[in-house]
């Protein structure tokens, strides 16, 4: 699994990314390549290498005959929808065309199909946008993350007239993600640097092994940051399943009674979480308390809060996102003379690595049999052995 880590210290712009992408491997002549599946003319691709504030990158430029030469949103995805790029190239440019055009739409107050791009629209922002799902396939990118935005405070000029900044198509495209303030008057982040980035999930760095750093030089000489956009490669032997984004809840709890805290975590399983934790602690005015953890899907973390508040004496609740990485792993039932009994079959990629018993289905059987309980667990284990193909590809669960 490679995944891609948008390091927007300085902004980002469809340019940035695709000189970014060229310092990290994608050859200029390939995506000349396929840029050339595409009905469009009239412009050639500038690239250098450029130094800010010391640090060098790849300054990539499209420079265009036509200056602006206006499309509509329509035009453009039924031009994407049949050329022959790559189909998952071809689906990501026209998501980052549909995002662009929603955008103009919610700012312009008009139906999309009636949107025409100005800028956005021209030659330069088509290759920057195709361009980038191009340079993304090409690097074999699965997935990618992206830092803050800054956003800037000025005016900008453009085919609509005078324009504060941040652009209004720019804020509407990054709704709901994070940003902050650049404290800078230049556009840090641009339309199209936007689209991308709003494809991205916005992240901390991953923990993950690092890889290769490349830069994307901006236009800007920045006398308080290099107007550069670094991307960092993370690649992984694919030991682990892809991670999954998870929410921590915590909350310390030292007046609830232990009844009501067994009954909280049962009402947690039992409303979704994926594990419920108590840790001893020692708090304030010499009390003896809980550390209450829960780990849960993301859309579950509100209503799990809530019922961490209604069901004991806390008050607050503090939340957490982080990466879950899990070793691939499916389910199997094996039969003993005892009875039947699930186990989890674990790998490291596609090696076997161990088996893990049902407890439940465990406990059972002892319960039944009078056996004891470690002998159930060796019993099915060995059960699991005799019986199940481990060379046997299979499909591992989510």
């Amino acid at each position: 699994m490679k995944t891609l880590y948008l390091d927007a210290f300085s902004g980002i712009s469809g340019d940035m990314v695709l000189g970014l992408l060229l310092d990290l491997g994608v050859e200029q002549q390939t995506l000349e390549r396929e840029l050339a599946k595409l009905p469009i003319s009239g412009y050639t691709l500038e690239v250098g290498r450029e130094q800010r504030h010391g640090i060098e990158g790849t300054r990539l430029q499209v420079q265009c005959e036509e200056t602006h030469h206006h499309r509509s949103w329509s035009t453009i995805d039924t031009m994407l929808s049949a050329s022959e790029l790559q189909p998952p190239v071809k689906q990501m440019s026209r998501n980052f065309f549909r995002r662009l055009g929603e955008a103009e739409a919610k700012v312009h107050g008009i139906d999309i199909n009636r949107v025409h791009f100005h800028e956005v629209g021209a030659v330069d922002a088509i290759v920057d946008l195709v361009g980038a799902a191009i340079g993304l396939q090409l690097l074999g990118i699965d997935k990618i993350f992206c830092s803050p935005l800054p956003l800037s405070r000025g005016m900008s000029h453009c085919a609509h007239g005078a324009l504060p900044l941040p652009a209004p198509a720019t804020l509407e495209i990054l709704r709901g993600k994070p940003t902050c303030d650049s404290y800078n008057d230049k556009e840090l982040v641009t339309p199209t640097g936007a689209t991308i980035a709003a494809s991205a999930e916005f992240s901390p760095l991953p923990a993950l092994p690092l890889g290769k750093t490349g830069y994307g030089v901006g236009g800007w000489e920045l006398e308080d940051r290099p107007n550069l956009l670094r991307g960092i490669l993370y690649e992984d032997d694919g030991s682990l399943h892809k991670p999954h984004r998870v929410q921590v809840l915590e909350t310390n709890i030292d007046d609830s009674t232990p009844e009501q805290l067994g009954n909280l975590m049962d009402l947690l399983l039992s409303a979704g979480a994926l594990d419920v934790s108590y840790t001893t602690l020692h708090m304030k005015k010499n009390r003896p308390g809980q550390l209450l953890t829960v780990i849960c899907r993301p859309e579950l973390a509100s209503p799990l809060a809530r019922l961490v508040m209604r069901e004991s004496s806390s008050i607050g609740v503090r939340s957490t996102a982080c990466d879950r990485y899990q070793l691939n792993r499916h389910q199997a039932k094996v039969m003993t003379e005892f009875g039947e009994a699930g186990v989890k079959v674990i790998y490291e990629g596609s090696r076997f690595l161990r088996f893990a018993a049902e407890y439940d289905d465990c406990r059972e059987l002892s319960r039944k049999s009078g056996q004891p309980l470690q002998q159930i667990y060796r019993r099915v284990e060995a059960a699991a052995y005799e019986q199940l193909d481990l060379t046997t590809k299979e499909k591992f669960d989510d």
